[in-house]
């Protein structure tokens, strides 16, 4: 048993983080506000989208409407192309394009700085080249990239770890205490008083998660008192909001957790199981380290398994955003269904026997 573990753990942690840990940023879901609607803004915007790291979203009308694809997540960057661009550049000026940058994960916003710079510099060169062979128009720099963070303007570093810290905590912690519930009752051999006594298996199930819900929520509220209170993260949305996801979250990894201890035979193995099938994955495809969106397919596929994913979209939004309710009911939603399909699992798999 301890020798199979000794070949198969490792080979699962270097999938694991084959797939989950990418630290390349691409495939960044963009939006362009195009004013100008004329050839040379359509080129300017090709030039983004035909790259490796930009993927076209939208092209929207307003800027109401990019500041709700930014707000939602849906896109991390918006490009604003004025009115005179096409104009401006003909006749030897230069034109200012702004980009708003999704600022809730700084690392990433810094890279596609850098992404934007790289590119606007590579239509500059090209339309400097093209201009000398047109009317002898001389300008140094024909298109001016002015970029602006949103939601972290500063780009400070702890407003985007410490939100994230808080989901893998609370997926840590209360997984790891709840996949010993069961097993350890297994090995001491007080399992039988259970399995002898008139109670149903749902009620043996729930009556040991609610215990553990109660002191993860807790946990829950002495880690945001100190994210808030001592490393002063930017807080600006509803504790209510963020107060009820975490319960559905809570109510979650205790369901895993227990459902862990009921298929496990033995302490270690359960710790194995909770380390390698949520804890691992919670830091690796939830979007903490980067975003899902630049995984491969198997990586996203994976993060959809993972409940990590669904809550930290409401951490950071709640946090940095302060987006109501609304905004997040496909994920209030998708920890309610993950909630119901591990209890009834923990249910199925904790059968009572005699003997």
């Amino acid at each position: 048993m301890y020798l199979s573990l000794t070949l198969f753990v490792p080979v699962i942690i270097l999938i694991l983080m084959g797939y989950g840990l990418i630290l390349d940023v691409k495939n960044i879901p963009v939006a362009f506000v195009d004013f100008d609607r004329s050839a040379l803004s359509r080129d300017y915007r090709h030039s983004f989208t035909n790259s490796e790291y930009f993927k076209f979203h939208s092209l929207v009308g307003s800027y109401k409407e990019a500041y709700e694809l930014i707000q939602s997540g849906k896109c991390r960057v918006v490009v604003v192309i004025p009115p005179d661009f096409s104009r401006k550049l003909y006749s030897g000026k230069s034109a200012e394009v702004q980009f708003i940058v999704d600022g809730s994960f700084p690392s990433r916003a810094e890279i596609i700085k850098g992404y934007v710079s790289a590119i606007n510099n590579q239509f500059n060169q090209n339309l400097l080249r093209d201009f000398s062979l047109m009317k002898g128009v001389s300008i140094k720099f024909p298109i001016d990239a002015e970029l602006r963070a949103w939601y972290n303007p500063a780009l400070e570093s702890k407003n985007f770890i410490l939100p994230g810290m808080l989901v893998t905590t609370l997926m840590f912690y209360p997984v790891l205490i709840a996949s010993l519930v069961v097993v350890r009752e297994k090995e001491s051999g007080s399992i039988f008083n259970i399995y002898c006594s008139p109670v149903k298996s749902w009620e043996v199930v729930f009556g040991k998660a609610i215990p553990y819900i109660t002191v993860s929520f807790v946990t829950y509220l002495i880690l945001f008192a100190i994210t808030v209170g001592v490393f002063k993260t930017k807080f600006i949305g509803s504790f209510f909001v963020l107060t009820l996801a975490t319960l559905l979250y809570l109510a979650c990894t205790i369901g895993v957790g227990i459902f862990i201890s009921t298929i496990a035979k033995t302490q270690i193995t359960a710790m194995l199981i909770a380390f390698l099938g949520t804890i691992t994955p919670s830091f690796m495809y939830s979007g903490f380290f980067s975003p899902v969106t630049s995984m491969g397919i198997t990586g996203q596929i994976m993060s959809k398994f993972v409940t990590a994913t669904y809550f930290i979209g409401v951490v950071r939004g709640v946090y940095l955003k302060g987006l109501g309710l609304s905004h997040y009911l496909p994920n209030i939603l998708s920890l309610i269904f993950y909630a119901l399909a591990v209890y009834c699992l923990a249910i199925l798999f904790f059968r009572k026997r005699i003997g």
